[in-house]
């Protein structure tokens, strides 16, 4: 791992600051160092392996669409010129299906030159087809944070499915530090993959920009179950009540009497949850990310909630297989997705060091270790 030129001081001596994703013991390094800003402190709760969760603050806007501030231009500009109502969330705030929002949050940054942050929605987010992506001053694209940055953050909330009910010190979105550049080659994919087993499972992997998972259309042997489709005009979800919300409520169960021609009709405007037919490993000292769908391969979306921690589906941590998750939402026209079909790909990152505390160990509160094809925590079975 190519090493950064900056200096750690440990003990009274100088140590060389490794590049790569931070894990949580170096992140609370730069947060004691005034990286990571806020009135209210951050919670032990908030901090993952490689990642810490953003809370939500007390001012939210209803706007009009979507939007980026661009460079030299603050959010609260734009804010000014395209929010429709303001919202106080000190005593709770429902969010509505279809609606665009934006929301102060706790958290501001104050980088290093040397460390760039990188947001994704956490796994319960895009369980529930929340689309939420982060926003800084002056950024000429959603969920990067330039190395350096120094201001706000905001989230843009834009709940597609279900309406939500979140107040302030809820957390939709996590927040990775990256100290150097992102660059992690195929081939070096391809040596963790014959070391390692990165994924396992599938007749052949394949690596190009990333590892490939293919969905999984074959009925469990208990249930039959191939997936869950989501109810349109379903209740409200309260995203800090866990085991709320009954399944047969807010999802269909898809079986193989659902297929055609051996595939899954995806319809537009409805959104599906489904596995990976690979089974996924992250390994203690690396981080992964799910990327977006590419439109070569579907006129689909696969993939919300896109960070897997060290750890993920280790074998010593876990005793059974991990599957991906997929969120998975067609664009204008029904589209067949077939058993086996890639549908989105899995890009490694080394970490700068190993973390102190892994995903799905003990006491970590891990939510979808050993996970198959799982609803968000949420739901529970009636």
């Amino acid at each position: 791992m190519e090493e950064a030129e900056d200096q750690l001081m440990t003990g009274g001596e100088a140590m060389t600051a490794a590049n790569g994703i931070l894990p949580v013991q170096e992140i609370r390094m730069v947060m004691d160092d005034g990286a990571i800003i806020s009135d209210v402190p951050l919670t032990p709760a908030q901090m993952q392996p490689a990642s810490i969760d953003l809370r939500l603050g007390r001012r939210a806007w209803r706007v009009q669409s979507s939007f980026l501030p661009g460079a030299g231009m603050r959010v609260a500009d734009k804010l000014s010129r395209l929010a429709m109502h303001e919202i106080d969330m000190s005593a709770g705030a429902v969010l509505e299906r279809g609606c665009v929002y934006i929301v102060e949050l706790r958290e501001s940054l104050r980088l290093p030159a040397d460390i760039s942050a990188m947001a994704n929605p956490k796994s319960s987010t895009g369980r529930l087809d929340i689309f939420t992506r982060l926003i800084t001053d002056g950024a000429p694209e959603f969920e990067a944070v330039a190395a350096g940055y120094d201001g706000p953050l905001y989230a843009e909330i834009s709940p597609r499915t279900f309406s939500v009910l979140v107040r302030p010190g809820s957390c939709l979105s996590q927040l990775r530090f990256r100290r150097g550049p992102s660059a992690m080659s195929d081939d070096a994919m391809i040596r963790l993959q014959q070391d390692v087993g990165l994924v396992r499972g599938a007749d052949a992997v394949d690596i190009r920009d990333g590892v490939a998972l293919s969905v999984n259309l074959t009925p469990d042997d208990e249930t039959g179950i191939i997936g869950w489709r989501a109810r349109k005009h379903a209740g409200l979800v309260d995203i800090d009540a866990p085991a709320s919300c009954r399944v047969s409520d807010y999802w269909e169960r898809l079986t193989a009497a659902d297929l055609v021609a051996g595939g899954l009709v995806l319809h537009p405007d409805e959104f599906y949850i489904l596995a990976s037919r690979e089974f996924v490993t992250v390994p203690r000292d690396h981080a992964a990310e799910m990327r977006a769908y590419d439109t070569r391969v579907g006129e689909f979306r696969a993939h919300y909630a896109g960070f897997f921690d060290p750890g993920f589906g280790m074998a010593e941590l876990d005793a059974s297989t991990t599957r991906a998750v997929l969120e998975v939402r067609s664009h204008d026209v029904p589209f067949l997705i077939e058993n086996g079909q890639t549908v989105c790909r899995l890009v490694y990152e080394p970490m700068s060091a190993v973390p102190e505390a892994l995903y799905g160990a003990s006491g970590s509160g891990s939510n979808y270790q050993s996970q198959g094809l799982r609803l968000g925590k949420h739901f529970i079975q009636d």
